[in-house]
């Protein structure tokens, strides 16, 4: 018996991780069309491989950080300036094809849901605030807790002071960071199951029917997603490097937007995204901080999230919307994006911040946030599929921009 299991499932093991992910996919989709109570009992290897890869991503990230920085010394190129920009202006792009878009196609909401809890910020000032706060953070809580941005900060101040320490100090960092990337490794080898018990369960659970009361919606944002993945994106990529975009931009999409969309979270990502940067053979001194900042900082989709939503509440409620108005949407949008934890839902609450711009109740505001809710088993998957594929996209962009422009 154990032989012929052996035997059947060889062939599985020798495709590369991506047809395995895709045949996951497709016995989701076949076990949820066959049986939805089994589909459900299956979701246990989902929660196990998204658990699994929420629990090393706080620790990868700290020791890789902390490794690349004091490991780098004075001269050695880094692209982390060139990265940042990057992710400025796809989220600001990212904004403006929202607003194109809810204008060309506006949206009409039903807003007889009951009101539902929340507490949203109350500005900009607020966010930032609340990043600064973060960043101070106590370590050890920042780990638990998995606040990227105090892991950040505090993995680059250990990084700087080990600069200067002694060669064994930062030989034993080095191996401890090579420790952690292969428990990636051996993590991202069960991405196959994973998934497979991510799409059964939650097909089984959520179906298709409760989004077709609120396909319009739905249609534009992901339309705008698509938009920014294939068209925008794409022309950043050639702008900066002035080669055929598509390559690079397909091989990110295949190798980060397909777990991301599956696990609804940037930061349960990151290991996939630092694998898929190794593999794509970039600086690791620029990606080892570029895929953890980017997790917490690059969210074009949460941009284009915020800004249509915000929008068709808008359009319901007959408020008029000048150009001027809809460009500090956009600027509103991206600067909230940014503070859009990297968890399933981030950006749904910063909408009663964008939709006060135009005066609009948090009661009513609130409603709307309750119907993206209820979109959100697609629209958040597409979403952080966007945020995070970007992610290793800019950085490669940024890191063989840098290099085609040295040689």
């Amino acid at each position: 018996m154990i032989t012929t299991v052996h035997t059947l499932v060889r062939p599985l093991l020798r495709l590369g991780l991506i047809p395995q992910i895709a045949i996951g996919i497709l016995g989701g989709i076949l076990l949820v069309t066959l049986s939805p109570e089994a589909a459900q009992s299956v979701s246990l290897l989902g929660q196990l491989f998204v658990s699994a890869l929420k629990a090393v991503a706080p620790l990868l990230v700290f020791v890789l950080v902390a490794a690349a920085i004091a490991a780098h010394r004075q001269g050695q190129p880094t692209h982390i300036r060139g990265v940042l920009i990057l992710y400025v202006i796809g989220t600001l792009v990212a904004a403006l094809v929202a607003v194109a878009a809810s204008f060309v196609f506006p949206t009409t909401l039903a807003l007889d849901m009951p009101e539902v809890g929340g507490n949203p910020p109350g500005g900009i000032l607020e966010i930032l605030r609340d990043l600064l706060l973060n960043a101070i953070s106590n370590p050890v809580t920042a780990l638990m807790e998995a606040n990227f941005i105090a892991i950040l900060a505090w993995a680059i101040g250990l990084g700087l002071m080990l600069r200067q320490a002694g060669e064994g100090t930062r030989t034993l960092l080095a191996d401890l960071s090579d420790a952690m990337s292969n428990i990636v490794r051996v993590v991202i080898r069960f991405a196959p199951l994973g998934i497979f018990g991510l799409v059964a369960s939650t097909l089984a659970e959520a179906g298709m029917g409760a989004l077709l009361d609120y396909g319009h919606l739905l249609a534009v944002i992901v339309g705008c997603m698509l938009f920014v993945a294939l068209v925008t994106n794409p022309l950043i990529v050639y702008w900066k490097t002035r080669r055929n975009p598509y390559p690079l931009v397909f091989t990110c999409l295949r190798g980060s937007a397909i777990t991301a969309f599956f696990t609804r979270s940037s930061a349960a990502n990151i290991p996939v995204n630092l694998e898929l940067c190794k593999r794509l053979k970039l600086d690791p001194d620029t990606y080892a901080i570029s895929i953890p900042l980017g997790a917490t900082v690059n969210m074009c989709g949460a941009a284009i999230t915020i800004t249509v939503i915000t929008l068709a509440a808008t359009h319901t409620l007959g408020i008029a919307v000048d150009f001027p108005t809809a460009l500090l949407l956009c600027i509103v949008s991206a600067l909230a994006a940014c503070g859009v934890s990297g968890v399933a839902g981030g950006s749904l609450l910063l909408i009663p911040m964008a939709a006060s711009l135009f005066g609009i109740s948090t009661d009513v505001a609130m409603q709307v946030v309750a119907i993206g809710f209820v979109i959100s088993v697609v629209q958040d998957s597409t979403e952080t599929a966007l945020n995070s594929s970007t992610d290793v996209l800019f950085t490669a962009v940024a890191c063989r921009g840098e290099e085609d422009h040295q040689a």
